[in-house]
């Protein structure tokens, strides 16, 4: 069995009503919304304080998102997103989140999205270099924790083990 600490952070949702189409099927740009909330408690579990992310502390931009598909979302399905670091520059670096249908029992992704953030000044808006102590923290990654928006976990009285 692999050791909980060394997986990727992992965020849980479920998918509403509401974001699907007639079929049930989740409608296409609502991924970019799922990539975007779970980057975003990444960020949080991930950097030094957890207002790091919307403090002000470390601001950043979405520069560019890509969205690979493989396989649909339907309602009521709880996702799992695992997100992790894949590239830095000097100002910027890649988030890649791996979406699989958890409550299915899925292994494979249905979608991989890579979204380019920049690190900017708060006051000028302009690229600002990403500080070490911050991208230690990015590049660790949050590994081994976990956010349940969903109550998977709960509801389903699961363990949150790893899989492999």
């Amino acid at each position: 069995m692999t050791d909980t600490a060394s997986q990727p952070f992992r965020y849980y949702m479920r998918i509403r009503f509401q974001e699907c189409d007639a079929q049930h099927v989740v409608f296409n740009a609502r991924y970019g919304d799922y990539a975007d909330l779970a980057c975003f408690e990444f960020l949080r579990q991930a950097l030094p304080g957890p207002r790091d992310a919307f403090d002000g502390s470390f601001e950043m931009q979405t520069v560019k998102q890509v969205t690979e598909w493989t396989g649909p979302a339907r309602f009521d399905d709880v996702i799992e997103i695992a997100v992790q670091a894949t590239r830095f520059g000097t100002t910027s670096f890649d988030l890649r989140c791996i979406l699989r249908r958890a409550s299915a029992g899925e292994e494979n992704p249905i979608v991989t999205i890579t979204t380019t953030y920049v690190h900017v000044d708060p006051r000028t808006w302009t690229k600002k270099p990403i500080e070490p102590h911050m991208r230690a923290a990015i590049e660790a990654g949050a590994r081994g924790k976990i956010t349940d928006h969903a109550a998977y976990f709960e509801r389903t009285e699961r363990i949150a083990i790893p899989r492999g």
